[in-house]
């Protein structure tokens, strides 16, 4: 099919675009018409992804479904896909129809809220799908908008302090990029992300500000864009914006923000850091591992001390994405495999359970551990299901987590033995937390008189949770749908990564 890509990318801009202007807005039919108007548009979009997830041919390396042409004011418009990005294209187009449903009881501006989660899911596409700079970064910076709107106007109370919060962190890291890439147009000569791949960016030492940078531009270019990426994934020390967005973004926020948005952060890393700064990138490494495995010990242990539900799954999201930036910069087949898959199982496992504090805060309007407890004695059907996550999150066999963290971990050992065994302790820590929360919410005696009222899950929810079980059981028990098309592109980058370095080393 011609344009696939663009189809997919452009469904969600038109359908946001429809409804932003067609739409009258302030009646009840209207708010009943805009939440079917952006289900069905999403609903479309992901059948529309099936067409490139069964089209993509894993065989072949190198970017397919290429659109290659010249747009207005002069840039560039290149959009493909490889077997890195097509997995996440897919991962946001499988949640956003879940994302609907989860927002399906806000009863505020429900015009402009379904508008911002349509406006996102184009944007974000485009981000992954991008092979020029400068649409990249355009879609890049252009999607931070919507999150930004979604926590501000429909957040907690707080949520004026979160959203500057994190708009000041993304920005902080942005403006670094951005001379990156000037950088690279001025002495790659393109904005073609394939061709800047496989150019070699200068190695010759130099000094800043009398400041020795052995590696020269590469490493210059590899901290402009370390930055940026660091703050979006997060990494610990640049982390701290994400526990308060969460808080403060409503569920549907919540669920897009750690699913999808956090993953541009590793996208980035393997989409530019290492293709592109080699030298840069194995001259940092040895930082960036260390960051990592601060990030999944610190983070999982500030997880075990925390009352609100939704920050504690906050912390758990840092302490998971610890392990996405340890495997990428083992620079090895199964640490990069184990990462892209770890950022996929963690989209639809920290989803569900984004999900299912939703459920119980619709109910009680409060996401303190405790005021809760007994809850399955009411819930069954609910507490079976938080359990079933509870284990992904925990990386059980047999769920997509132990898959991701096995082969992170593999290589780790492979590369530094030292920082594999410090992070294998994050595996202990994340048991602890996540069967903590389970307890203190699920079993024991039912105390609090509220709770006594409380039903089960609804049709609406089952919806939005099944789903999500279908797909991690698919992922936990035959991973290899997603690893079959992921190793021969992960094979690609280090064969190259390797031989740039080996290249520099004989000049």
């Amino acid at each position: 099919m011609q344009n696939l890509l663009s189809i997919i990318t452009f469904t969600p801009l038109v359908a946001a675009a429809i409804l932003a202007l067609v739409m009258r807005r302030g009646t009840d039919e209207t708010r009943r018409n805009a939440r079917w108007f952006a289900l069905t548009a999403t609903s479309a979009t992901f059948l529309i992804s099936l067409f490139l997830f069964f089209g993509y041919d894993p065989a072949k390396t190198g970017f397919q479904f290429v659109e290659d042409k010249d747009w207005i004011f002069g840039l560039h418009y290149k959009v493909g896909v490889d077997g890195i990005s097509v997995l996440f294209v897919m991962l946001i187009t499988f949640l956003m129809p879940i994302t609907i449903l989860s927002a399906w009881k806000n009863d505020r501006r429900v015009k402009e809220y379904m508008t911002a989660f349509l406006v996102l899911e184009g944007l974000m596409l485009g981000t992954f799908t991008a092979l020029d700079i400068v649409l990249f970064y355009v879609f890049f910076e252009a999607s931070l908008i919507p999150m930004f709107l979604i926590i501000g106007v429909w957040g907690g109370p707080n949520r004026v302090y979160a959203t500057f919060k994190f708009f000041l962190y993304t920005f902080a890291g942005s403006v670094l990029m951005l001379v990156g890439l000037a950088a690279m147009y001025i002495e790659g000569g393109t904005t073609d992300i394939p061709a800047l791949m496989n150019h070699q960016f200068s190695t010759d030492a130099m000094t800043v500000l009398g400041i020795p940078v052995p590696g020269g531009v590469q490493t210059l270019l590899f901290l402009a864009f370390f930055l940026s990426f660091a703050v979006k994934i997060p990494m610990w020390p640049v982390h701290t914006w994400l526990p308060d967005a969460h808080v403060q973004a409503p569920t549907a926020g919540s669920v897009d923000l750690a699913a999808i948005l956090l993953k541009v952060g590793g996208y980035g890393f393997l989409r530019f850091s290492l293709p592109m700064f080699p030298v840069g990138s194995e001259m940092m490494s040895e930082i960036v591992l260390w960051l990592s495995v601060i990030s999944i010990v610190w983070a999982s242990l500030v997880a075990l001390m925390q009352t609100d539900m939704k920050k504690l799954i906050a912390y758990s999201s840092i302490a998971h994405m610890g392990y996405v930036t340890m495997g990428i910069f083992t620079f090895n087949q199964q640490g990069i495999d184990g990462a892209i898959f770890q950022m996929i199982g963690h989209g639809f496992t920290s989803s569900a359970l984004f999900l299912g504090v939703g459920v119980i805060y619709d109910r009680m309007h409060t996401r303190e551990i405790s005021a809760f407890g007994g809850l399955q004695k009411r819930m069954p059907v609910y507490a079976g299901v938080f359990l079933f996550f509870t284990m992904a999150n925990i990386a059980l066999p047999g769920t997509p987590g132990f898959v991701g963290e096995f082969l992170t971990l593999t290589g780790a050992f492979q590369a530094h033995t030292w920082v594999a065994m410090v992070a294998t302790t994050g595996v202990i820590l994340s048991a602890a937390y996540s069967l903590w929360l389970f307890a203190r919410v699920f079993t024991g005696p039912m105390v609090k008189e509220a709770l006594k009222t409380v039903l089960d899950l609804d049709l609406r929810e089952k919806a939005m949770l099944y789903p999500l079980i279908a797909v991690t059981l698919l992922l936990g028990l035959y991973p290899a749908i997603a690893t079959d098309i992921i190793s021969p592109t992960v094979a690609e980058l280090v064969s190259n990564y390797h031989a740039s370095l080996s290249a520099v080393a004989g000049q």
